[in-house]
């Protein structure tokens, strides 16, 4: 057994549960319980625990934007006139729907946002028309993504 802090314990089978559902979050509990050699009955309890714990949060399907014609990723930094402006752009960004991700740094940015726009565009408007005129926010810096070359979860 492994700790991982005081409030959990993981053994070889709750990590095996959690690579295959990690894998693929619609496998039936059967046929873990199946590759695990234990009940499905036994997975659903130790299930239970983990999400307990706070260690699951939640499933999951995952939309492929392509599909959707969302194709230009980038990476905004933000630039505040002011730390204590943070908690209001965050509600502003919030009401974009191409931001996907924020988060209060270090370094040069107050804020880095993560956005998809459908093209470069779109990805200008979103900058210029809604980003940029925030309340507080004095410029911003974009880094556009290539291409995402490495997707994972932390390894169990």
């Amino acid at each position: 057994m492994k700790v991982i802090n005081q409030n959990l314990v993981i053994d070889g089978i709750d990590k095996k549960i959690l690579r295959a559902l990690m894998k693929d979050a619609r496998t039936p509990v059967l046929e873990i319980a199946r590759s695990v050699g234990v009940s499905g009955a036994a997975i659903h309890q130790r299930l239970r625990k983990l999400e307990n714990s706070g260690l699951i949060s939640g499933s999951k399907f995952v939309i492929n934007p392509k599909v959707l014609g969302y194709t230009t990723m980038a990476f905004v930094g933000i630039f505040l006139d002011k730390a204590m402006n943070n908690p209001d752009a965050v509600k502003q960004l919030q009401k974009i729907p191409e931001v996907l991700e924020c988060h209060y740094t270090t370094g040069n940015w107050s804020i880095l946002i993560k956005i998809l726009c459908k093209d470069n565009e779109h990805l200008m408007h979103v900058l210029n028309k809604e980003i940029q005129t925030i309340q507080g926010v004095s410029r911003t810096e974009t880094f556009i993504s290539l291409q995402q070359q490495i997707d994972r979860q932390i390894k169990i």
